[in-house]
């Protein structure tokens, strides 16, 4: 059952062409930002499972692939065309003392895109609309720092780095030379703005951003073990060899080398 007050938005939700904790400004998520920075924020309450498969970064089921509740979707102006995809950011109630629940914070992955609705004013339905900086969180984080009552709450964010469990995850997907690849999993800066793969029988082939953090190329690699290498929004490049054995199948999951470790 939806709660009373729940606000209306969209999530964006495409197909995903792969089969297969709580725990920014655009084009500058490579640096930290330590400085708390103001925004606003609303919630949604899941009346199915399957309102959280999907989403605009391509991570499918948030709780099988370890995102759980501790996720975000965000504005416009804070997604970045998807680059976001994978950044974390602490997020805490500021301002009104009625609904806010004190000294509290919370850490979440930017997992989503609240789609603006340009039929209604900023200040009004329109809450993901340019330029507005807008956080839409699972009302299980959400009441970690308000009541639910309070509904579009002002709050303030900061960028962190991502503390993860395990290591950085390859879901491979596609057919024939068609080759996506999912990377997730992403600790340190969290986001990905460059991804290569390599073959046994190739060199380093750069990879395009197919959308949120899917990575594709058109290259015949079967029957070949593949290697990635990574660079993450702050810089940092990361390669991983022999990720992928020789007998790989799409659809299939691999881990390699984390940030940091």
């Amino acid at each position: 059952m939806l709660l009373p007050l729940l606000v209306a938005f969209t999530l964006f939700s495409p197909t995903p062409l792969v089969h297969s904790h709580y725990n920014w400004s655009p084009s500058s998520t490579s640096t930290f930002q330590s400085e708390w920075r103001p925004a606003r924020a609303t919630y949604y309450a899941a009346t199915d499972p399957r309102d959280i498969v999907g989403g605009a970064c391509g991570y499918g089921d948030l709780e099988r692939s370890g995102y759980g509740k501790a996720t975000a979707g965000l504005s416009t102006v804070l997604f970045d065309k998807g680059q976001i995809c994978g950044a974390c950011f602490e997020v805490r109630c500021v301002e009104d003392l009625r609904w806010c629940i004190p000294g509290t914070s919370i850490i979440v992955t930017a997992t989503n895109f609240c789609a603006p609705n340009y039929g209604s004013e900023v200040d009004g339905g329109g809450h993901c609309n340019p330029p507005n900086a807008h956080f839409v969180l699972p009302i299980e984080a959400f009441e970690k720092i308000a009541i639910w009552k309070a509904s579009n709450m002002p709050i303030q964010y900061r960028r962190i780095k991502c503390r993860k469990e395990g290591e950085v995850r390859f879901t491979i997907g596609g057919a024939g030379i068609f080759l996506s690849v999912l990377i997730s999993n992403v600790a340190g800066s969290g986001d990905i703005v460059a991804a290569k793969v390599k073959g046994s029988r190739t060199g380093w082939l750069p990879m395009g951003r197919n959308w949120g953090q899917i990575w594709h190329i058109n290259a015949d690699l079967k029957n070949q073990p593949l290697s990635f290498e990574m660079t993450s929004g702050d810089g940092v490049t990361l390669t991983s060899y022999n990720v992928a054995p020789k007998n790989w199948s799409f659809g299939q999951t691999f881990e390699g080398k984390q940030f940091g470790s």
